[in-house]
């Protein structure tokens, strides 16, 4: 069932108007009966609140299978005609009102509202609340926006054997034999969409730090996975970071954290009650990269407790106020606080690439994004909201020095608490600390759009010293940008070889101001050039960094390799990056870099993303004539590689999965086969649950495993996970019946879950055989609006997006022609707009890094 569109001003108008003092609510979880679409569950919802003036009206947000009935004040409410587009309408409020909602309401399988699923190896029932941006009205009747907090008291009747957590600890429990009633304590004020409710059989461990109740929690068949002294010691590290620098104690009492299946998100920050997806539960070895993020992952959502639910964002055009914060603040304790301390690498090799890439489609927008209304909020959990925004947070505190910058969040956080808040609260708090005055800086990088670009510009003397050094600063020119300079603080590192040590050591470093198009840096003047030279050394600034023609020499010849430090290796991998995907590298040198240096990399996170990085450019950025020849090149470093690793070392682990990628000849598909039944053996590679799965797809895509071998493997793995990997499994098989089926899965299919839709969409697309897919360009265009209007936001963005016909054969003149078609409609919802003309921009950036790449290999 969709759900309504709250508008910003409807927001505003209703706010103005009320004061939401408390809700008490009581569910009941135990009804199971009817088809699994319809499964429903009661609530019954008191809500007090006070108006501003007698006699307004106003509507209660509630998106419900039914009203059974509705009082306000005693009276009752007229609810025969309800429908979830309106709400419930109250009308004639005094200053004082109650307000009581009998409803009944449906459980979904997408993820949102209150998502229920059956595990299929016990046939056990899991639930769990997923509320962001505004799905609590799927649970209970609400005034359903950021800026109406409320205390909330919750009582849960459900199976009597079921575990119930909730934002806050239980106060008492009743108990009939076969069903039990929890009562939870009451909550300081808190935004309804960080409520929380999870039920079922789930698996728990507990512990204590600092006087804080501490809870660990997943399904029963995770148990084994769940890995608590990890878990724990992270979260922990988190709390005494957080403590020592916020100056405000955690404010929610308990803090529980659950692993749930199905999770749309990574995670989401409810107040003591934080919800985790089940992917950062690892059913076979995992390199260290992804404990980092999940480490990374649980200091966000700590941070959250902070910037987000202790103080919330007033309406969504500050949604970057939460997200960009916690991304910033959880690497900066990972980095001080935990054993990943070369967490700024992460955050320049993900964030930033993420960034760079969202910031240079149509649909980018401001940090301070304008959101007016919900539908355009969700479509703005991005890069922008999340990476550019946090890299921009790491840039403002070093200009305004990082002990200012948390001295300032203090002072914010006692201030705020438990309130709502815009930017300008935070400005005037940084301003106050710092002593600078933030009015530029906010209009040039908050309040506009789109990546400027720095390159070294110079002249050589005859002994090859800079007779002259400019940086200049391009303005970004693409159509949804704001074309301005921007204040930037930045640092030029030099390196040169040392022969002593073959590596590349920096030899000198010149930080600077700059905010005008061209800025003379003196202290270059007479210096000898360098080997490498990195315009953003230190990665202080946002911005895309060139490298002139030396050091892109120096870097193609094995320099790469010879950077000793992490973080400068992260900004030239990133800086070739980009320049291959804005055509003025050409694919096939990127690959040649990858090929020739990767194999040296030590930083597993950066060797995970190059060999992407790689496959990506092979799919979409390279001479289609040439790819085959760029795919045998990879394939056969990465099974040299392979081979060459430490036996079941993360270095390992990775080349076999840039390996299972980039095979394509007769020899590596022989090889694939021998993996899967044992006949190749590479020491120390463990063949789990989650390796063979991959293993089963590589070999689907080749055509060398068919419907009942996959079947097979699923009774090897009946698990949900194995579901999940057969259905994508099938997806993958290079038949046009399968490729049907994948399509009927992901957009006509009624009532299929999240997970179902997601598995088939990741297997329909491959560039393996993407020749099968060049019909399904017409029929894309021709169906997703009908899709968007029909299917959840969810359920809906995971179809415009993951089936946008961006592959190999199908990225061309034509397809881009159709989709400049589909946008020239003048009924298109923006949210749907927007997602669509991102594809379209991705095909003209393949379109031109084609061209280059085509030209290369011609020159």
């Amino acid at each position: 069932m969709a759900v309504p569109n709250l508008t910003r001003d409807d927001a505003r108008v209703r706010a103005a108007l009320l004061e939401v003092e408390s809700y008490d609510i009581d569910l009941d979880l135990t009804d199971g009966q009817g088809n699994p679409s319809e499964i429903t569950f009661r609530a019954r919802t008191t809500l007090r609140f006070s108006a501003q003036t007698s006699g307004r009206s106003t509507f209660l947000d509630v998106v419900a299978q039914s009203i059974e009935s509705a009082t306000l004040n005693g009276e009752p409410v007229d609810v025969s005609g309800y429908d979830p587009e309106n709400g419930i309408v109250l009308e004639n409020l005094a200053l004082e009102n109650t307000v009581v909602i009998e409803s009944t309401m449906l459980y979904t399988n997408t993820g949102e509202g209150m998502h229920r699923f059956v595990d299929p190896v016990d046939s056990e029932v899991y639930l769990y609340t997923q509320f962001e941006a505004s799905d609590a009205k799927r649970v209970y009747a609400c005034f359903d926006q950021p800026d109406l907090k409320a205390t909330f008291t919750f009582h849960v009747t459900a199976p009597q054997s079921w575990e119930v957590i909730s934002n806050s600890p239980v106060t008492a429990t009743t108990d009939d034999g076969s069903q039990k009633t929890v009562h939870f304590g009451t909550t300081v004020r808190i935004s309804p969409y960080i409520t929380a409710i999870v039920a079922g059989p789930y698996y728990h461990v507990h512990d204590t730090h600092d006087g804080i109740e501490l809870g660990l929690y997943c399904r029963k068949g995770f148990a084994e996975y769940l890995e608590p002294e990890e878990n724990f010691a992270t979260t922990k590290q988190g709390f005494d970071w957080y403590h020592a620098n916020f100056g405000v104690r955690y404010p929610f009492g308990k803090y529980d954290q659950l692993f749930v299946p199905e999770f749309n998100a990574g995670a989401m920050e409810n107040a003591g009650c934080v919800t985790f997806n089940e992917i950062y539960l690892f059913r076979g070895k995992v390199t260290e990269a992804r404990r980092e993020r999940r480490g990374s992952t649980i200091l966000h959502e700590m941070a959250h407790m902070w910037f987000g639910d202790l103080v919330t964002m007033r309406w969504f055009d500050d949604l970057w106020l939460n997200e960009s914060f916690a991304t910033y603040a959880s690497a900066l304790s990972q980095a001080n606080g935990t054993r990943w301390t070369d967490a700024w690498t992460t955050f320049a090799n993900v964030e930033k690439t993420w960034a760079y890439r969202q910031d240079q489609l149509p649909s980018t927008h401001p940090i301070a994004a304008d959101a007016p209304d919900v539908q355009t909020a969700e479509t703005n959990f991005d890069g922008i909201t999340y990476a550019k925004g946090a890299s921009v947070l790491k840039q403002l505190a070093a200009y305004v020095g990082v002990e200012d910058f948390l001295a300032a969040l203090r002072e914010y956080f006692t201030e705020h608490a438990y309130a709502n808040t815009t930017l300008a609260d935070l400005l005037r708090a940084l301003e106050k600390t710092s002593g600078r005055d933030l009015g530029t800086w906010s209009t040039s990088w908050l309040e506009t759009t789109g990546i400027n670009t720095i390159r070294p510009e110079f002249t050589l003397d005859s002994a090859g010293h800079y007779a002259s050094f400019e940086l200049v600063q391009q303005a970004p020119t693409e159509v949804a940008t704001t074309n301005v300079v921007r204040p930037h603080r930045l640092a030029i590192g030099l390196y040169n070889h040392d022969p002593a040590t073959s590596t590349l050591v920096r030899t000198g470093r010149v930080e600077l101001d700059l905010d005008a198009a061209r800025t003379t840096v003196e202290e270059l003047v007479g210096v000898s050039q360098p080997d490498l030279l990195m315009v953003n050394d230190d990665d202080l600034t946002y911005c895309k960094a060139r490298l002139d023609e030396r050091s892109v020499k120096t870097l193609r010849t094995g320099g790469i390799a010879e950077l000793a430090e992490s973080l400068p290796r992260a900004l030239a991998w990133s800086s070739v990056w980009d320049m291959t995907r804005d055509a003025e590298v050409p694919a096939r040198d990127y690959i040649a870099l990858v090929v020739a240096g990767a194999a040296a990399e030590t930083n597993i996170g950066l060797l995970q993303s190059i060999t992407r990085q790689a496959l990506r450019a092979l799919e979409i950025y390279a001479d289609p004539s040439w790819a085959p020849a760029g795919y045998q090149a990879l394939a056969e470093e990465s099974l040299r590689a392979l081979n060459a690793s430490e036996p079941g070392s993360d270095h390992q682990l990775a080349w076999v999965h840039a390996f299972l990628g980039s095979a394509r000849s007769a020899e590596h598909a022989e090889i694939i086969k021998q993996l899967s039944t044992g006949a190749y053996v590479v020491e120390g590679l463990a063949i789990d649950n989650e390796l063979r799965w991959s293993i089963v797809q590589a070999l689907a895509s080749r055509g060398l495993i068919d419907a009942d071998g996959i079947s097979a493997e699923l009774e090897r793995d009946p698990s949900d996970a194995g579901h999940r990997h057969a259905d994508t499994a099938r997806a993958l098989i290079p038949t046009a019946e399968a490729k049907a089926a994948a399509w009927k899965i992901a957009v006509e299919d009624a009532g299929i879950s999240n997970f179902v839709q997601k598995a088939a969409v990741a297997g329909f697309g491959t560039s393996i055989h993407s020749e099968l897919l060049t019909g399904y360009v017409e029929k894309y265009f021709d169906v997703i609006a009908d899709v968007w209007s029909s299917r959840s936001g969810e359920l809906a963005q995971t179809a415009v997006v993951g089936l946008f016909p961006l592959w190999s054969s199908t990225a061309t003149e034509a397809t881009l022609a159709t989709a400049d078609a589909f946008l020239a409609r003048t009924d298109l919802p923006a949210a749907l707009r927007r997602l669509v003309s991102e594809g379209q921009a991705d095909i003209v950036r393949a379109l031109a890094a084609r061209k280059t790449d085509t030209e290369a290999g011609t020159a």
